[in-house]
């Protein structure tokens, strides 16, 4: 099993920025997928942004141009770069791998963005 630790949330103030990190106890290249979810409470858990071992990546319509997810390949860390941060973007926020049948989840970090 890939063990996923997240840190980097917190409480900021609309239009901030915020840098989650996702440290993943496998090389990360190896993986299919990596990705960040987050879930709002009441609201189902949602894909936001994914960066497949090709390094190609995909973002939730209402977050391009403002997330951004990257990898330090030599740290095994994936990162989400939230910029111009709004309410509707306060959620738990989980990092997530898919490799064939691996399905692992971290315990997710709380970003609160505050109007």
């Amino acid at each position: 099993q890939v063990q996923l630790v997240e840190s980097g949330g917190g409480l900021v103030q609309t239009g901030g920025s915020l840098r989650l990190s996702c440290a993943v106890s496998a090389n990360i290249l190896g993986l299919d997928v990596v990705g960040w979810y987050r879930q709002a409470p009441g609201e189902q858990r949602e894909s936001v942004a994914t960066v497949t071992r090709y390094a190609i990546t995909t973002y939730k319509d209402s977050v391009k141009g403002r997330f951004t997810i990257s990898r330090d390949i030599a740290k095994n860390t994936v990162y989400l770069q939230m910029n111009s941060l709004k309410p509707e973007d306060t959620a738990v926020y989980y990092c997530h791998v898919l490799h064939h049948s691996l399905n692992s989840w971290g315990q997710g970090t709380l970003v609160t963005v505050s109007s």
